[in-house]
């Protein structure tokens, strides 16, 4: 398990690649104002925790309670990225006295299904993950080209993920495993989420990967959501764009837990 910074507690999940070393910038400027807790999925090496048959997609509800075990903490903000947002919606469902604050980001949502990309690449995972990295890579130019204009900036945060990625290689067969855990989980069972909850995307239509009228289904879904944009972003805001993320994370867990911060600001505004 990944516990760095200081400050209030926060758990970022990391996505369906399922490996927390992806999202090292983002860990890094989070953990400017927090203690950050993060840990690669269930199943994946490093993990030290596997996918239990019998709990299924709830595996990784068990693996963020440990998290929170092993840190010595009760409760914490429960931050998910894409497929982690989806986790983090379950465990603020499930665990709400341990959920302070919900953040989700560029999240699937609870009902999505699996579209004809990932049905075709399920088929032969191994076989078909290099035309699965060149169809993402397509997916994402455009928002990388926005969140970083200049070429200097795009060829460094490359060369800087890709050694990321190297170090820590995704599993395509995991990746598939993961999307059909969803098969099994009824998210219907408990719906009602308690805590304060901030639904941030990238801009519309540069999100290619989990287009942003996806994520919104969470403002019909929690009550009192709170709805944010990180410019000049698509799905990869988190890593292109990790301070700004931060900041807006961290302003919108400040001003819950001290509402006189919103209130001020109200009134200097």
């Amino acid at each position: 398990m990944i516990d760095v910074g200081s400050g209030p507690p926060l758990v970022l999940i990391p996505g369906m690649q399922g490996r927390w070393e992806w999202a090292r910038p983002t860990v890094d400027e989070l953990a400017r104002t927090f203690r950050v807790l993060s840990f690669s999925l269930a199943g994946d090496p490093g993990s030290g925790t596997r996918i239990d048959p019998r709990l299924g997609f709830d595996s990784f509800v068990v693996q963020i309670d440990r998290a929170l075990e092993n840190a010595g903490v009760s409760s914490a903000t429960i931050c998910g990225i894409s497929y982690g947002g989806l986790i983090a919606y379950r465990y603020a469902t499930l665990r709400p006295e341990r959920t302070r604050h919900l953040v989700l980001a560029s999240a699937l949502p609870p009902d999505y299904e699996p579209d004809h990309r990932f049905r075709f690449y399920e088929r032969a995972p191994r076989l078909l993950f290099p035309v699965f990295i060149v169809g993402s890579a397509r997916r994402v130019s455009p928002e990388i080209r926005q969140a970083l204009p200049r070429w200097t900036d795009r060829a460094r945060s490359a060369v800087a993920q890709g050694f990321r990625v190297l170090g820590a290689p995704a599993s395509p067969t995991r990746m598939c495993e993961r999307m059909r855990l969803l098969e099994h989980v009824d998210f219907g069972t408990r719906t009602r989420v308690t805590a304060p909850t901030l639904v941030l995307t990238g801009e519309r239509g540069l999100d290619r990967t989990v287009p942003v009228d996806l994520t919104e289904r969470y403002l019909d879904l929690i009550p009192g959501a709170e709805r944010t944009c990180l410019p000049r972003t698509g799905h990869m805001g988190t890593v292109t764009r990790p301070g700004e993320f931060a900041r807006l994370v961290h302003e919108f867990v400040a001003r819950h837990e001290n509402p006189m911060n919103d209130l001020n600001a109200r009134m200097a505004g």
